[in-house]
């Protein structure tokens, strides 16, 4: 673990009211009281606990002169009682980058080192103040976009995830308690479990890890969002679809036939689902070059998609176009909603019945009224989401690391209830039950590699 101290600036770039600069680490209160004098004339290390003090900010000339540049405010969070666990100082000056930049470059000549992406929540990790799971969610409350996001990522910094996975961890550790009992004294009768109670158990188990493990499906949804095409013949509203569901006028709606040649993504939230949205060429027969491509690269990413949006002009008769579009989607297994879109101007009976016959999930629409955008919402939201889960209480899977964590657990756990209701010898359970026991370490980082922590943190800003 590194011992050195580190000092990053927390607050982003540019000009503002205040600006925060964190320093961690051993020497950390005293690095900083040689560049924060209180104006209370009393030296930083004896300033109370998570208390903010008033003073100023001094660097040191080439000749060694002191000279002030800031007053501000520095706050004291001794170790163990810290976010990283390690003695903390936090100074807030006025914002502005010359200034913050100049403070941390004082920082750095009174003994510190610059801090490494993440390297404060990393050093928070290492020290077991949160769980690699709950790290995450901090990641995720960083990136939030929308108001699920921020429900869900600030339930998993409370740590539920690690909670549920200690729970069924303490309850394989008690079962091969009993195993080790039984193998090492076989003529004494100290296994607290019998084989019996051990399968039951592991059943107990499996019902807790599944459950968790159906949450992915919500959470994927939510935090990392659904893949999401939208395709459709030339010229049916696809790209005043997108606009509606991004919230702006992201591509360009014209009468002409094929403005859209190219992929266009952005990210939408349509209720607690997060879209990544994909707006397409039109799919249809074209012998323009350019066209072409985009036509291609819409069908690419149909195949691609986790979700296809599939448009169709309800007022007007299908053509062999519409149906091509239909069949794409269908080939492709992907779930798929119908938008049978500008309502406003009329509908043509046979088309909705067509595509109704056609597909399971379809909805009248108007882009340019609003119609049908609720009802296309309930049918995302039940297509990828589970409406009894409560992003805000309950823990949930976000990611793939956590959900393939589980899932290998959950195969362990499995064989080694199968290898006792066979019959067999008791002892052929440990190896699947350590190996349980290890996946969901891994889950909440108390077993986890090296590389795999720096992954993670990588994808921290500096300063956090």
């Amino acid at each position: 673990m590194k011992t050195d101290t580190i000092a990053a600036i927390s607050t982003p770039r540019g000009k503002g009211g205040v600006a925060l600069l964190r320093v961690s680490g051993s020497e950390a209160i005293a690095i900083a009281g040689r560049v924060f004098e209180p104006k209370n004339g009393k030296p930083l290390c004896k300033a109370l606990p998570r208390t903010a003090v008033y003073g100023t900010v001094y660097i040191r000339e080439a000749d060694g002169t002191r000279v002030a540049v800031d007053d501000a405010l520095a706050t004291v969070f001794p170790a163990p009682a810290s976010f990283t666990g390690e003695d903390t100082v936090e100074i807030c000056c006025h914002g502005g980058v010359l200034l913050t930049e100049t403070i941390l470059t004082a920082l750095f000549a009174a003994g510190a080192s610059p801090a490494g992406a993440g390297e404060f929540t990393k050093r928070a990790f290492l020290n077991g103040k949160i769980g690699l799971s709950s790290a995450e969610a901090l990641a995720n409350l960083l990136e939030a976009q929308n108001r699920q996001q921020l429900l869900l990522a600030h339930s998993g910094m409370g740590g539920k995830t690690e909670e549920k996975s200690a729970e069924v961890y303490a309850q394989l550790r008690r079962i091969l308690a009993s195993v080790y009992a039984v193998i090492d004294y076989p003529d004494e009768d100290l296994a607290d479990m019998s084989r019996e109670e051990m399968i039951a158990a592991f059943s107990e188990c499996l019902v807790k890890l599944k459950t968790l493990a159906e949450t992915y499906r919500t959470g994927h949804a939510v935090a990392e969002g659904i893949a999401t095409v939208i395709c459709g013949k030339p010229n049916v509203g696809k790209s005043s679809v997108y606009n509606v569901l991004v919230g702006r006028e992201a591509a360009i709606v014209t009468d002409v036939e094929g403005t859209t040649r190219d992929l266009l993504t952005e990210t939408a939230t349509l209720g607690r689902v997060t879209l990544r949205l994909t707006d397409t060429a039109g799919l249809h027969e074209t012998t323009d070059t350019v066209e072409k491509i985009g036509v291609e690269r819409a069908k690419k990413a149909m195949e691609n998609a986790e979700l296809i949006l599939a448009v169709v002009d309800a007022g007007k008769k299908m053509t062999a176009d519409d149906r091509a579009v239909l069949e794409a989607a269908k080939l492709a297994e992907k779930p798929t909603v119908v938008l049978l879109n500008k309502t406003d101007f009329g509908i043509d009976p046979a088309t909705v019945d067509a595509c109704q016959s056609n597909c399971k999930h379809t909805v009248l629409l108007s882009a340019k009224t609003g119609e049908g955008f609720e009802t296309l919402s309930q049918i995302v939201e039940t297509l990828f989401t589970d409406g009894a889960l409560d992003l805000g209480q309950d823990a949930i899977l976000t990611n793939a690391r956590q959900q393939a964590a589980v899932l290998r657990a959950i195969e362990d756990i499995e064989r080694a209830k199968d290898a006792l209701s066979a019959g067999l010898p008791i002892d052929l359970c440990c190896n699947d039950a350590e190996s349980a026991m290890g996946s969901l370490a891994e889950l909440d980082g108390r077993a986890v590699s090296e590389d795999l922590v720096s992954e993670i943190f990588s994808h921290f800003c500096v300063g956090k």
